[in-house]
């Protein structure tokens, strides 16, 4: 049957049209409830209802009964949905679409659950069923519509039950709207709010603490106190943006002080492009990273950036005196020079709320339900939650998530959702930090497995079409040790004109992974492999990146070829790209591959051939060099694991062999190759990398802590060969901390599409071009850089979003977003390792070099550990000593004793576990003694 709709729309051109809508209804839409005579069979669609619905036993409905909520309830009681006590549940197509236009994660979350077999979650297509699509009445709103709709899809069940024979069976209708609940009540349905339902389960008592807390009604904390200004309504602010009276931007909160935040503007505009937000009423209940409204203050209320650390850790939770006081800490004494843009937040537009990991703060008060969540991260504000198993959950890293935020409360509500074990436990603490940063690291999924080649595999015939057979050269890799993902490999042999001919051979994953299928969509969202101290994190199933795409010595595997051939002195003479077939002969360890170097008995062909690679890498650097590239130094440790306990036993910055610099070259080399060739063929869609050059505002913190050693910023070149002059017989250490202080100083690397870019330069690598092409195993950028070669050289076929730039730019967001999340998590992992290292040792004294000056405090690095940490000089409940602040120089001078930028200072390391969530390695100065 087919019925239209017509409504009328305005053109932007001012015309208005008639619009006429065909809607088809149809008879045949089962009603998911297995084996029902009554409706068509579904054949392969997932196993639907129970014929009888078993779920959790229920005090209001004892019978057994399946369940349909309505829009609001699915948005914020999805935590209970997905409980595995929730079964059998009816989710209406018109509930669905509304969830998908207001939460793209719940939508996800929810489809999730209707595809898990065990949940017997149904999808039931309401808007296309004869007997239960509704037409819009005349002054009806849309929302009272989808009510009605809802209403009606509740009683078609229970009619179609009846007329199974099933009358016993119920649909129990699941509803927070108090309107629409009477509504039901007056049609005969049977309805509960969720939190009726929920409690009346009485073997999963557990499940009340899950509740999100949406009517704050009765809820509230009884001072009835307004303490924030009220959020605009979305319409005005939309108009206020329009108007400029508005800016919209990112809400960034501090990590040191939780009265103040920057808020990022979106657009291009030069001025005002970070607003400084201070003081509880301007914050006005935003979290970090929503996107919200500010309005700029006036100029004479404009504050400068504070440089005080404030911490929210008291215990008395709504006492806002306090809270005045502090604010009042803020107003110091300024600069004028320093005041910057200021602004007070007057509405949300888009909460970017995500649920967090922490500890509860257990209430003094005995017999109390309502307690304080302190989040991990300390730029989260602490949530309210109501739980009634306090006492189980104190000393436990649990999940919380926020409902709401009320104007008379001090901090937001939110409810329990999970807890993942005891606060120190290694698994637990791992499990935070991918959490916390956002890793995606659960499992692979079957559908994503599918799509794994079928073991034995073995190279066939049709594998062999468009490649090159180079199994007999000498190639080999090297890689650091206990490496199971080899992405690359290498070989230099001299040919009979005289020349060399050197190849670099990545794995070929794209063979492997097809475009747009499950795998490529999960390899897609994970963007990166990320490495943990104890841990990897596969990108690709592991049966691709440690076997078959692992360039492991002595077994057949699939690659993507450069290969060049040169002259002695390293000048590119030619250059072709083929998928290849090769051979490994050798896997080594950095140190493997530099004792056959150096040992003059080897003379085997895989030697011979590491010897020419050495010498025209040597070559390469210095071109490079030569320039304007950057040779910068981060201090990086490795941890020696005790092998029964897996605890950290020793650690020791990571020492570089010549080998390392030697893979690098070649790396670089091939990534600067692939990137010119897939630019050449694909001007407009080719996935580059770049590396910004900093503002020179960026590099004041150097010129100022190199004083004496004139390190000129202009350019590249200019700064790499002052870092190299910058040498002290003295203080020999002092370059490398000037390389790690210009790290610093650095912008982020990051992916971009040529086609919606014109700035291509690679600051720190001195290249006008470069990409990432060397490792499609860890790397997903990479594995698009392969299509896109393997399309320009005639060894594959293109497809849309290949050739898409705005799909490109996507993609490119997403893997920006993913490696600096994977970098965040791995410093984490080395924080928590090296905070177990200091758990049994007691208290170490250091030798340590100042990197930076702060007000109150300074930090320092300790070479031997590689390890960075702040020396506060203002403790808790100690008398304060005389500080005196200089920005110029900059320095701090303690009562008597002044310190500067790179002095070589004594320190204590200790473990401070004091505050078991943010447990830390404390530093205390010994010498000078202050």
């Amino acid at each position: 049957m087919l019925t239209s709709r017509t409504f009328l729309k305005r053109t932007r051109a001012g015309a208005v049209v008639k619009v006429v809508r065909e809607h088809y209804l149809r008879e045949d839409i089962p009603c998911g409830v297995a084996a029902c005579s009554l409706c068509p069979a579904r054949p392969g669609e997932g196993p639907g209802l129970e014929a009888r619905p078993s779920g959790a036993a229920s005090s209001l409905c004892p019978a057994p009964h399946y369940l349909l909520p309505d829009t609001n309830l699915l948005l914020h009681q999805i935590d209970i949905l997905e409980d595995p006590a929730i079964k059998n549940v009816i989710v209406l197509q018109t509930v669905l679409q509304e969830v998908r236009n207001r939460s793209a994660p719940v939508y996800k979350r929810i489809r999730d659950v209707i595809g898990n077999s065990e949940k017997h979650f149904y999808s039931f297509t309401n808007e296309h069923h004869r007997e239960t699509y509704v037409v819009q009445e005349q002054g009806e709103s849309s929302n009272d519509r989808n009510d009605r709709a809802i209403r009606v899809a509740v009683k078609w069940y229970g009619e179609h039950l009846k007329k199974m024979q099933n009358e016993d069976i119920q649909v129990i209708f699941l509803t927070n709207d108090r309107n629409n609940k009477e509504k039901a009540v007056e049609e005969g349905i049977t309805a509960y709010t969720c939190e009726e339902y929920i409690k009346s389960l009485t073997a999963n008592p557990d499940l009340v603490d899950r509740l999100a807390c949406v009517s704050d009604e009765g809820k509230e904390i009884e001072s009835c106190k307004i303490i924030f200004p009220e959020h605009l309504p979305l319409s005005k602010l939309q108009q206020g943006i329009k108007s400029g009276i508005y800016l919209q931007g990112t809400y960034r909160a501090s990590r040191d002080n939780y009265l103040e935040a920057t808020v990022w503007v979106h657009g291009d505009a030069e001025e005002n492009k970070e607003i400084i937000v201070q003081g509880l009423k301007h914050l006005n209940r935003a979290v970090h990273e929503d996107i919200v409204a500010v309005e700029l203050l006036k100029k004479d209320e404009w504050v400068a950036p504070s440089s005080v650390v404030l911490q929210d850790d008291d215990q008395n939770e709504d006492d806002i005196e306090t809270e005045e006081e502090k604010e009042n800490i803020l107003k110091t004494s300024v600069n004028k020079n320093m005041l910057r843009p200021t602004g007070k937040v007057v509405g949300i537009i888009k909460r970017n709320w995500r649920p967090f990991c922490g500890m509860l703060s257990k209430s003094q008060i005995k017999e109390v339900r309502r307690h304080l969540f302190t989040p991990a991260d300390r730029r989260i504000p602490r949530i309210r939650i109501e739980t009634r198993q306090a006492d189980a959950l104190e000393g436990q890293r649990i999940i919380v998530a926020i409902d709401g935020w009320p104007r008379n409360s001090r901090y937001p509500n939110g409810h329990f959702v999970k807890n993942l074990g005891s606060a120190g436990d290694k698994e637990t603490e791992t499990e935070v930090l991918l959490l916390e940063h956002d890793v995606p690291h659960q499992p692979f999924s079957q559908a994503v497995l599918s799509f794994l080649p079928k073991m034995p595999w073995s190279i066939t015939e049709k594998d062999m079409k468009y490649r090159e057979d180079l199994r007999h050269l000498y190639v080999c890799s090297v890689d650091p040790p206990g490496c199971t993902d080899i992405d690359d490999a290498l070989h230099c042999r001299e040919i009979e004109n005289g020349n060399l001919e050197v190849g670099v051979h990545i794995a070929d994953v794209s063979h492997f992974i097809r475009p747009g299928n499950a795998l490529d969509e999960e390899s897609a969202k994970r963007g990166t492999t990320v490495y943990l101290c104890e841990k990897r994190i596969d990108m690709v199933p592991e049966l691709l990146s440690s076997n078959l795409c692992s360039l492991r010595s002595n077994v057949d595997r699939l690659a993507f070829s450069c290969i060049w051939e040169m002259n002695h002195k390293a000048e590119i003479l030619k250059t072709r790209f083929t998928k290849s077939i090769i051979n490994s002969k050798a896997s080594l360890t950095y140190a493997e591959a530099q004792m056959r170097i150096d040992s003059a008995s080897m003379n085997d062909d895989i030697t011979i051939s590491l010897r020419g690679l050495n010498k025209l890498a040597k070559i390469l650097k210095q071109k490079r060099i030569d320039n304007g590239a950057l040779t910068l130094s981060s201090p990086e440790v490795r941890f020696h694991m005790d092998s029964e306990t897996h605890d950290p036993i020793d650690l020791q910055t990571k020492e570089l062999k010549e080998t390392n610099s030697m893979v690098e070259e070649f790396m670089l080399l091939a990534n600067v190759s692939v990137a010119q060739k897939i630019y050449d063929e694909f001007p407009e869609f080719a996935l580059l990398r770049k590396h910004p050059a900093p503002p020179p505002s960026n590099y004041d913190i150097l010129v100022k802590a190199a004083k004496s050693k004139a390190i000129k910023t202009d350019s590249a070149k200019a700064l790499a060969e002052s870092l190299d002059k910058a040498e002290s017989p003295a203080f020999p250490y002092l370059n490398t901390l000037l390389r790690i202080l210009t790290t610093r100083c650095m912008m982020q690397a990051v992916y971009f599409c040529s086609g919606m870019d014109s700035d291509f330069h690679h600051y720190g690598l001195a290249s006008p071009i470069y990409t990432h092409f060397t490792s499609p195993i860890r790397r997903y950028a990479d594995i698009i850089v392969h299509r896109l070669l393997a399309v320009a050289i005639g060894a594959d076929r293109t497809y849309p979003e290949l050739t898409d730039k705005h799909k490109l730019a996507d993609l490119c967001k997403n893997l920006n977003y993913r490696h600096k999340m994977a970098q965040y998590a791995q410093r984490a992992s080395v924080a928590f390792h090296t905070q177990l290292f200091f758990k049994t040792k007691g208290v170490v004294n250091e030798d340590a070099y100042i990197l930076f000056v702060r007000k109150n405090a300074v930090v320092v690095l300790i070479p031997k550990y590689g390890l960075e940490g702040t020396v506060f000089f203002e403790e808790k409940d100690k008398p304060t000593p005389k500080l005196d602040y200089n920005s110029e120089v900059p320095s701090l001078t303690v009562e008597d004793t002044t310190l500067c930028v790179f002095d070589k200072v004594k320190v204590n390391i200790m473990l401070d576990a004091s505050n078991i969530q943010h447990q830390k390695i404390r530093m205390v100065l010994v010498e000078p003694k202050v």
